[in-house]
């Protein structure tokens, strides 16, 4: 009789310690929609303007770039990597990209031939740091970082020093055109987290991401080919890399290695701070989506409120800190695989 009271004692704290953690699960997948929507209360408050149709459309173009890159991102954190390749891998895309349009520096004008080359670049440049990654026993961070320092080299050495100017009139269109009122470029975005949101909800392959930043070793026992699966997470970041880049000329009229700086750090903190598990297994496209509105609307408000440039970085350090520090304090895992 004893040792049934002891099971049932032992079954009812089981139970009763998976339920705190579900409830703690919920809470965290939960807390960063109640984090923007409180947000864009105080923003609306303390910010003028913070609600007028033109800053709507301000924050939507300010979005754009950073969900693009952010949805590559997305991935390779699922997986338990890192991709930090986007500051000169970007840069490289948007220099190229200026080079091989209509621009003023060379006669070149290949159009839209000219983007699809560059990104088509830029992606088997993915699949090379994918495969460096799984074959070389590499650590994704490193990886990642020694392709961004060479591709930031090659991107200053395609423009010798003076970037080139777009005269490109499909650019112009693309930078100032809107739809129903909202930037082109933000549609692309929106067409990105379509087709991320597709491969992660539709697709084995999204249910791998999963598998494989929950247990991996699990899942190679299974027989499931995991270098492969991450090599093709390595190349969609670069696609997403590489469009951002593009982007980023189209936005700026030019082609310079800084295009990248400015995306990749925001673009991480948005995954993060939108839930995703930096452990990895955890979070998705729609976290960082929410996650890349959360760092947004906070810039955009800064900005309306007259904050320097120099206290953003600092929020915005200060935000992914913390949101890493809840990741590993939930986890309980390793990270940057």
């Amino acid at each position: 009789m004893n040792t049934q009271n002891g099971k049932s004692q032992i079954a009812l704290e089981f139970s009763q310690e998976m339920e705190r953690i579900n409830r703690k699960t919920r809470l965290i997948n939960t807390m960063p929609l109640i984090i923007l929507f409180v947000l864009v209360f105080i923003m609306s408050v303390v910010a003028e303007g913070f609600f007028s149709l033109y800053n709507f459309q301000t924050i939507l173009s300010q979005l754009s770039i950073m969900l693009v890159m952010s949805m590559g991102l997305t991935f390779v954190i699922l997986i338990g990597s890192i991709d930090l390749s986007g500051e000169g891998l970007g840069g490289f895309a948007g220099a190229v990209t200026s080079l091989l349009v209509l621009n003023g520096k060379n006669t070149n004008n290949f159009g839209i031939w000219g983007i699809l080359f560059v990104i088509v670049a830029v992606t088997l440049i993915g699949i090379l740091s994918g495969v460096i990654h799984v074959k070389g026993k590499m650590p994704s961070f490193m990886v990642t970082y020694s392709i961004s320092s060479i591709m930031a080299g090659f991107a200053v050495l395609s423009y010798k020093g003076q970037p080139a100017m777009i005269k490109y009139p499909f650019f112009t269109q693309l930078s100032q055109g809107t739809f129903i009122g909202i930037p082109i470029l933000t549609w692309i975005s929106i067409i990105v987290f379509c087709i991320a949101y597709i491969l992660q909800t539709r697709t084995k392959f999204g249910t791998y991401l999963f598998a494989i930043g929950d247990n991996e070793n699990i899942v190679r026992n299974t027989g499931i080919n995991i270098d492969l699966v991450k090599v093709k997470v390595f190349a969609w970041s670069a696609f997403c890399i590489g469009l951002a880049g593009v982007m980023g000329a189209v936005r700026i009229g030019r082609g310079v290695v800084d295009i990248g700086v400015g995306i990749v750090f925001p673009a991480i903190t948005a995954v993060v701070v939108g839930g995703t598990s930096l452990s990895g297994g955890k979070g998705g496209v729609v976290n960082s989506l929410i996650g890349a509105l959360i760092v947004t609307i906070i810039n955009n408000g800064l900005i309306l409120l007259g904050v320097s440039t120099y206290i953003q970085a600092a929020v915005q350090g200060i935000i992914i800190i913390a949101a890493v520090a809840l990741s590993v304090e939930h986890d309980r895992k390793g990270i940057c695989k």
